[in-house]
């Protein structure tokens, strides 16, 4: 023991990550851009292979290392055999993120091998696919990843097959900037029986895309995913829907399950309003409601009357289950006040209500509207509801409570 080598004790105990065990090393090259992680593979004969098991796998155009310059047919030719030695070596992700031009290098027909042969293996739980052409066609073979409980698609068109059959692990979906008809998308949605997250987002020109012909309500949706628990809308693909009707005053079928809701609204357009308080009505065990407010973009709709969210008008409304309220782009509009005045008034387990000022809300604005609130006190079924209100900036920040 006298004699032993003291730089080699050193450097045994210097080498911490090697003692950790094999899953954490893993998770920790999962971390890592996946060129770094492969670079591993030439430490010592225990890294050879230990990067053959991480359980992500992240695909982007810099795996590679090429001059910007270069003929884009060999770029695409060196990046596709490399994604297909890395799969073919590796064990079998369960997380799998594409960010690759798709568009640039024409890797259309590729993407769809690579799918299929995910697709026989079985094993990839948690799919991220981003596109840099929205038009690019999800291709069938994405529709045979069976064993999926996680998708986010950004920036793509989406058309389930008539051979689609559903997937049964399915639990959560993200759509960002994807063209999809209402038919299509409820066609996808009515077959994942097990979703309890949905999240729609985005921009004006997907509605002009996907609205169309549509005859599917707001209401068709929802009936679609009777588990969902978390519910995120923006304001255009809820203006698919709308258009093909409005909605009722309760959904035949509540959401039981429902406990957070993300909606973009503009409480000028009734029908926006009607909706998001059919979703509200319907959802007994709601615990968190996010607005984003919006303008109504001059559109020629339906305006809201002003006595439209008196409280004594609702009686069926109860929140009972409600602990969070968060109002954005707050433009202290009538109506809005109202909308948070009704909110308060119908939950009793409330603790906290946070409304975000508008950039053109003034100082002296709001000032005003602190001073009327104190000053004209409302209605508030929670003793210990907290009243915040803030800028984007955070700069200023107001705390009311109820005394």
């Amino acid at each position: 023991m006298e004699n032993q080598n003291p730089r080699r004790s050193q450097s045994l105990n210097s080498d911490i990550i090697s003692t950790l065990p094999l899953n954490i090393i893993e998770s920790i090259l999962s971390l890592m851009p996946l060129r770094d992680a492969l670079r591993t593979s030439v430490l010592s004969k225990r890294w050879r292979y230990t990067w053959r098991g991480m359980p992500k796998l992240t695909f982007k155009d810099d795996m590679i290392a090429m001059s910007s310059n270069i003929y884009y047919m060999l770029r695409k030719c060196k990046l596709v055999h490399a994604i297909f030695h890395v799969l073919l070596l590796h064990n079998g992700p369960e997380t799998l993120v594409f960010k690759c031009s798709v568009f640039h290098l024409h890797m259309e027909s590729d993407i769809a091998l690579i799918l299929s042969y995910l697709a026989r293996r079985n094993k990839v739980k948690k799919l991220f696919f981003s596109s840099d052409d929205r038009s690019y066609k999800l291709p069938v073979s994405f529709f045979s990843l069976q064993g999926l409980e996680f998708v986010y698609l950004y920036n793509c068109t989406f058309e389930p097959p008539l051979t689609f059959n559903g997937f049964s692990s399915l639990t959560s979906v993200r759509i960002w900037n994807v063209d999809v008809s209402a038919q299509m998308l409820q066609q996808f949605l009515s077959k994942c029986p097990q979703l309890v997250n949905l999240r729609l987002v985005g921009c004006q020109k997907v509605l002009n895309f996907v609205a169309g012909e549509n005859k599917f309500t707001f209401g068709d949706l929802l009936q679609c995913v009777p588990l969902i628990q978390t519910l995120d809308i923006s304001k255009y693909y809820m203006k698919v829907y709308l258009c093909a009707g409005g909605m009722p005053h309760k959904l035949s079928t509540s959401l039981v399950h429902l406990k957070n809701l993300f909606l973009n609204v503009c409480l000028v357009e009734q029908n926006e309003i009607s909706s998001a308080l059919c979703i509200i009505r319907s959802s007994p065990v709601l615990e968190r409601i996010n607005f984003l407010m919006s303008d109504n973009e001059k559109l020629p709709v339906h305006q809201t009357p002003s006595n439209f969210l008196d409280p004594e008008d609702y009686p069926d409304l109860k929140l009972d289950y409600l602990v969070k309220l968060e109002i954005e782009n707050f433009r202290k509009l009538p109506l809005e006040m109202k909308f948070v005045k009704l909110i308060m008034a119908k939950s009793p387990l409330l603790k906290k209500v946070k409304i975000e000022l508008n950039d053109n809300i003034s100082v002296y604005e709001e000032m005003k509207m602190l001073k009327d609130m104190l000053r004209l006190p409302f209605l508030r079924a929670s003793p210990c509801a907290e009243l915040i209100i803030d800028r984007p900036l955070g700069f200023k920040k107001w705390r009311l409570r109820r005394v």
